[in-house]
């Protein structure tokens, strides 16, 4: 029997690509396609979660909105790595800073992953798990930013289960060194290791969670962030 489609994605086996592009927000899916990539066609919109395949500079790509959080992302790349065949996902998404070197409109190329969610639960290890990215997709990502000029970061980010958080701890984690506050890559990460397949999350920084500050407005974060997606596309 087979897995496709799958309760989540309408597609069938062979409708998405090799590599798929991530961003939370299905809309941001819908703005990429529509604006990056040629010949494109939708293969998915169950719950409006937005899915399409196109060509970029004559390559195929899979664009597909994965929601907010760690379930989220959880399921959907969980189903692109084990039943459709995709061998890379690259989440596109915004984070809070928590660091003073990461400015608005900023990239952070996140190399690790430190998480307050219990998705390493699963797996039943005999410790604590660290999820990092796949190196050749960072040193990607730092070549495609190098060459484009653009601010980058590289180092911890942190996926954090709760966008309202009532313990007002994100200071304590600047004291660590890490860059930026998000909710999706530490579990894309693990379902990357899991399934043997390799993953990476660019983030544009938005706005600044402790000082309670918001940089980039919605339209901003739905269709302004060439940055972040051309350093995806290229890699």
């Amino acid at each position: 029997m087979s897995n496709t489609p799958t309760p989540h994605i309408g597609a069938a086996l062979g409708d998405i690509a090799p590599k798929v592009l991530m961003p939370g927000d299905p809309l941001r899916a819908k703005y990429v396609a529509e604006n990056y990539l040629t010949e494109v066609k939708c293969y998915n919109s169950i719950r409006n979660m937005y899915g399409y395949t196109g060509l970029y500079k004559g390559e195929p790509v899979s664009v597909q909105g994965s929601g907010m959080g760690v379930s989220s992302i959880g399921i959907y790349s969980y189903e692109l790595f084990n039943f459709y065949g995709v061998e890379e996902i690259i989440r596109i998404g915004t984070a809070g800073t928590l660091s003073p070197k990461a400015k608005p409109k900023d990239l952070v190329i996140a190399m690790g992953a430190c998480h307050d969610c219990n998705c390493d639960k699963q797996y039943r290890l005999p410790g604590i798990y660290a999820p990092v990215a796949d190196f050749d997709l960072v040193s990607r990502a730092v070549e495609s930013a190098k060459s484009k000029g653009i601010t980058y970061h590289v180092g911890n980010v942190l996926t954090a289960e709760v966008y309202y958080d009532a313990s007002n701890s994100l200071a304590d984690w600047t004291k660590m060194g890490v860059l930026c506050v998000e909710m999706e890559a530490a579990a894309l990460y693990m379902n990357a290791a899991y399934s043997g397949k390799k993953a990476l999350c660019i983030c544009t920084i938005s706005n600044d969670p402790i000082k309670g500050s918001e940089d980039l407005t919605p339209a901003e974060r739905e269709q302004c962030l060439t940055d972040m997606i051309t350093t995806a596309l290229d890699i």
